[in-house]
């Protein structure tokens, strides 16, 4: 083929917006030539190379949307090193199908045992299959819906989340919420509630939310009876896994590190 003819490819695959087969046609045809194919299986193997670079880029926007602090997938979580996480369960919510059925999953545990890993795995995979997904930590998203509280915008707020087919809230607990914030916390699981799936970590039992909701028992029991009437529970104990590589370097001793996860 003549620079020209595939310059003139090239800005007709540009025009229809073709990309995939701007990119794969070349190889593709003279994968055909060698092969013998027939045109037919040609033009077939051309229009799944545009189907399989629009799923992709489709993957990649949602993912990047998403939110996500750093890239974690189920397959970089050292099951050998946090033995007491439930891995077939782990695997089984691997499948979505909880998202499909509006289900929440939630993730307790000491500080450094992989809560917030798995939850954004979960997330990654979710959103790598075009499910509508976003991260966020309990603090900021409480920050975003005080912001809009503010300037009298908290319906689109609230309307925003609903869109998400799955929202995950890190660290519940790490900092408590002041009452009113509690009562807005309470309002985002109480408008999911049966309307989308929620993954939330924690470092605290379910005993001690009240804790972190203004000792609030009255609005924390609602918001469990919501949060876990259609739930998964993934506990997790054990040592923290950042501070395995400073033990196994001597930099710091095993009393000192269950020290600091405790602090």
């Amino acid at each position: 083929m003549t620079d020209l003819a595939h310059d003139r490819l090239v800005q007709l695959c540009e025009d229809l917006k073709l990309h995939g087969v701007a990119d794969g046609y070349a190889a593709l045809a003279t994968a055909a030539a060698e092969q013998g194919q027939s045109f037919t299986d040609y033009l077939e193997a051309v229009l799944q190379a545009e189907r399989d670079f629009r799923r992709a880029r489709s993957a990649a926007t949602m993912v990047r949307m998403a939110g996500f602090p750093a890239v974690k997938t189920l397959e970089s979580y050292d099951f050998k090193f946090a033995t007491s996480a439930p891995k077939r369960q782990i695997e089984q919510l691997a499948a979505l199908s909880f998202v499909a059925r509006k289900e929440n999953v939630v993730f307790l545990g000491p500080s450094g045992v992989g809560k917030t890993h798995l939850a954004i795995a979960l997330g990654h995979r979710a959103a790598s299959a075009g499910i509508k997904t976003q991260f966020t930590t309990a603090a900021d998203l409480i920050l975003k819906i005080e912001a809009a509280q503010r300037h009298g915008r908290m319906n689109e707020v609230f309307r925003t989340l609903a869109r998400y087919s799955l929202l995950i809230v890190d660290e519940i607990g790490y900092l408590p919420l002041r009452r009113e914030q509690a009562h807005l916390f309470f309002q985002v699981i109480a408008a999911r509630y049966e309307k989308g799936a929620t993954i939330m970590t924690s470092n605290l039992g379910f005993g001690a939310w009240d804790q972190a909701f203004a000792g609030d028992r009255v609005l924390t029991a609602a918001m469990l009876d919501r949060l876990l009437h259609h739930s998964h529970v993934v506990q997790i104990q054990g040592d923290s896994y950042r501070l395995k590589e400073k033990r196994m370097a001597g930099i710091i001793g095993t009393q000192t590190a269950k020290e600091t996860v405790a602090s």
